[in-house]
């Protein structure tokens, strides 16, 4: 069976494969609160630039998740962009390598960090207002960013190591939703159906990643239902996490992985959004539609980005001011999409 990589993508992946090989020290980083897909990416190609010679770091604007360190294949890899270490790799980099964005504000600290190490940006989100400059491999077609490294691993030949298999795979389960969100193409199944021939284990991966969660992240979960909001009208629901339980539990981002599809799944909605606030008293959303309200425009007006269908931004607070601004934003966008003659004025 044939694995080739799109015609579309062939020339810059040629030319980002030569030029990862050509590093001799690499910064990888990728977005604010990481997801499975940068995160996997990141322990893939810090793997594989390792097996070629290449002495590759992960500095990430937030800390790596605790969900996703099982990716690592080894944890000091990773180092806190606040810290000395960071700055004196990021100092001495001939490469700084942006994984699952493309988008100055969202790598946060860390471009202060990379702003003057030649760039190359890997990414599968459509590209937005303030692009990171350099060389880049960037493709909405793509199902998640991990089918573009796997692209450029495979216009390598290799090596595979176990790291690169298993990120790569975690990083397509997860932004396909396990396989059920509308970007499980049939060239998605066949990278993945090649992961597995090379070692990915679906049902060890999915259990790593799904399998099982912290009683707290229930506990939350409680606190936050009773916040469950509904605008019938419009197809909006909303939901909020109470911060005094977030903080008393000790909770982390990980915890609020996929709590979003909460509002989502309720029954008419086209677009699910979740609040909470951070520790720096900014207020984070996550953005869910359910088809066609593109969720990526929404969030851009505040910043933020994402996908069509799943985005996200950081707004200032306090939480009740950035809430009205969000939903009358989602409401104008339900709208111009699905109502634009103007039924709901």
């Amino acid at each position: 069976m044939s694995y080739a990589t799109p015609g579309s993508r062939r020339t810059p992946v040629r030319q980002l494969c030569d030029r990862l090989r050509a590093s001799r020290t690499a910064v990888l980083t990728t977005h604010v609160n990481a997801d499975g897909d940068g995160t996997g990416c990141e322990a893939a190609v810090a793997s594989w630039l390792r097996a070629n010679g290449t002495e590759a770091w992960i500095v990430n604007p937030t800390p790596y998740p605790d969900a996703f360190r099982f990716l690592l294949e080894n944890e000091d890899w990773v180092l806190p962009a606040g810290g000395r270490r960071a700055r004196e790799v990021c100092g001495r980099a001939d490469l700084a390598v942006v994984l699952d964005t493309g988008e100055v504000p969202r790598i946060g600290r860390v471009r202060s960090l990379i702003r003057d190490v030649p760039t190359v940006v890997i990414d599968h989100h459509p590209q937005g207002d303030r692009p990171i400059g350099g060389l880049s491999l960037r493709d909405p077609d793509a199902c998640a960013t991990g089918e573009l490294v796997y692209d450029l691993i495979l216009q390598a030949k290799g090596p595979w190591p176990a790291a690169a298999v298993r990120g790569l795979y975690v990083a397509i389960l997860t932004d396909t939703g396990g396989f059920r969100f509308s970007n499980s193409t049939d060239r998605c199944h066949e990278v993945v159906a090649d992961l597995i021939r090379r070692g990915a284990d679906p049902e060890e991966l999915h259990g790593r990643v799904y399998g099982a969660s912290p009683m707290r992240k229930y506990r939350i979960m409680e606190k936050a239902l009773a916040t469950l909001e509904n605008d019938e009208e419009y197809g909006l629901a909303w939901m909020t996490i109470p911060r005094d339980m977030y903080d008393r539990l000790g909770a982390t981002p990980d915890d609020l992985e996929g709590m979003v599809d909460i509002p989502r799944g309720v029954e008419g909605v086209n677009v699910g959004l979740l609040f909470r606030t951070t520790t720096e008293g900014e207020v984070k959303v996550s953005f869910r539609s359910n088809g066609a309200v593109d969720v990526n425009e929404v969030a851009r007006k505040f910043d933020g980005g994402g996908h069509v269908r799943a985005s996200g931004a950081m707004l200032p607070g306090p939480l009740d001011e950035a809430i009205p601004k969000v939903i009358e934003a989602t409401r104008e966008a339900v709208r111009d999409t699905l109502f634009p003659g103007g039924v709901k004025a």
